[in-house]
């Protein structure tokens, strides 16, 4: 899946809730908000276009996946 880079403001307890709930699954914290909120937006009745299918969703989540692993292993 491709990505792209944002800039977003959180409310401090939020992001420190963020942050933990990342770490506590072996995310990042871009992997995990991107999670959170796909997660989101389904819980509250977006549905994808059609041309998401199950199989590109989850590649893409597998991608992720790397992608964090990766950032976990650059932290140390």
């Amino acid at each position: 899946m491709a990505t792209r880079k944002v800039t977003l403001s959180l409310d401090t307890a939020a992001i420190e809730y963020a942050e933990r709930a990342a770490k506590a699954h072996g995310l990042s914290l871009s992997a995990w908000l991107s999670r959170a909120a796909r997660r989101e937006a389904v819980r509250s009745g977006y549905r994808a276009p059609a041309r998401h299918n199950a199989e590109a969703l989850a590649t893409a989540d597998e991608a992720e996946l790397v992608t964090a692993e990766k950032d976990l292993r650059a932290e140390g």
